[in-house]
């Protein structure tokens, strides 16, 4: 298994990495205050949140489309044109703001837009870092990935606020310079990041049904989509019962945030040991125990309504879920031909995030119908419910350890920038 300081020699992981770390920080700092300056411009709760929404609807309608582009044209012209147009947008937020005509169209006008050129670029950066790493390297590359993810969360509100408290402008700078530095960072990739030549290319429509007959035809495929989908609406779904829960019990909100805090740091050591873990163990046992962390953690959080229980709790149930993550997902793109990258990719990400919405609802309704502790029980099954399912398939059981994978990777073609 390639190490993280190994995986720093490669050229164009390392620039198309930095590139995105920073994009991606300065991402976090702008979700952070769309929904502050929303609330600032209309006094609006329902405005404030639906700036957050903008930019998810934008970023849900874009990405079955992005991955058949992915598959048709250059990934690194498309990646560079997400950032040059994730660049302009923010910079039109900052210049309006300075001549005082900021408002709430405009605002949700580039949150949604901002969603539109993020769906855009995440099928191709998939596609990327499969042509500019070897199969072998794949899971450290994802792994370090989800290292950018927990990082970026962690400390991407608190710079956001920061910033804002100066003047409400400045994240929004931050941001468009985060996008510039990505677009010439990625310039600066010597791999052939061109969509594979097909000679019998069909109709948009046509390919985009290819991707999803290609999932559609193998068990592992399905099964995967399946627990994605269902782990990521009670995983979230536990996250809003346990801030609730102790918003409702009156703890300090500076207690309340720790949680949260705990969750990114476990995620961010999760990331590092990572490629240690996913080396050691079969990477489908790796997914169903992955699977499986949250579900006896939940059962002190039930019992426990404490800032320092639930820390642990989360924090324990996180830690496993980047080499989990890793580990599937490099081997998802490991077995994927490069034609369909683009496609079956974006159609993972857009049903496996189509279930993100219903979190919250499925909180409140738990908390309100059945309080506390028995909501957090009724999760606790339901998310062992759920990690039966890879448990319980020999599909994702018979994934062996990545120096044992059957891939159809080829590999990397250095050329000369553009």
């Amino acid at each position: 298994m390639t190490s993280f300081r190994s995986l720093a020699h490669n050229h164009d992981f390392t620039v198309l990495w930095i590139g995105q770390t920073i994009s991606e920080l300065g991402s976090r700092m702008s979700m952070f205050v769309f929904p502050l300056l929303a609330y600032q411009l209309t006094g609006s709760a329902l405005s404030a949140a639906a700036a957050e929404s903008s930019h998810l609807l934008g970023l849900a309608l874009t990405l079955l489309p992005a991955g058949v582009l992915a598959d048709r044209v250059d990934r690194r012209r498309l990646m560079r044109f997400a950032s040059a147009s994730g660049a302009l947008l923010y910079a039109s937020l900052v210049t309006a703001a300075l001549l005082g005509e900021l408002t709430i169209p405009h605002l949700f006008g580039v949150a949604l837009l901002t969603g539109v050129t993020a769906g855009i670029f995440a099928p191709s950066e998939i596609s990327a870092i499969r042509a500019v790493v070897r199969s072998e390297e794949l899971p450290t590359a994802l792994s370090q990935n989800q290292a950018r993810q927990h990082v970026a969360s962690l400390v991407g509100g608190p710079i956001g606020g920061a910033l804002y408290g100066v003047t409400r402008w400045l994240p929004f700078a931050a941001d468009a310079v985060s996008f510039a530095i990505s677009w010439v960072l990625l310039g600066r990739i010597r791999t052939d990041l061109s969509a594979p030549v097909n000679p019998n290319r069909k109709r948009p429509r046509e390919e985009l049904l290819a991707g999803l007959a290609f999932i559609r035809s193998r068990p592992f495929f399905r099964v995967l989509i399946v627990w994605a989908a269902s782990t990521n609406l009670l995983v979230n779904a536990v996250f809003f019962v346990a801030v609730l829960r102790l918003i409702e019990a009156g703890f300090d909100p500076v207690h309340i945030g720790l949680v949260e805090t705990a969750a990114g740091i476990a995620g961010i050591a999760g990331a590092l040991a990572a490629p240690w873990i996913i080396d050691r163990l079969p990477t489908g046992r790796l997914t169903a125990a992955a699977a499986w962390s949250f579900v006896p953690l939940l059962i002190p959080m039930a019992l426990w309504n404490h800032p320092l229980i639930v820390a642990l709790a989360l924090g324990g149930g996180v830690f496993l879920n980047p080499a989990g993550n890793a580990g599937m997902g490099a081997y998802r793109i490991a077995v994927t031909p490069d034609e369909l990258q683009g496609r079956v990719q974006s159609t993972m990400q857009f049903i496996t995030m189509s279930t993100l919405p219903l979190s919250p609802l499925v909180a409140g309704v738990l908390l309100a119908h059945l309080g506390g502790a028995p909501a957090v029980i009724v999760l606790a099954v339901l998310c062992a419910g759920a990690a039966l399912i890879p448990t319980l398939s020999p599909s994702i059981r018979a994934v062996p350890r990545p120096a044992q994978w059957v891939t159809e990777k080829p590999e990397p073609v250095a050329v000369a920038a553009a």
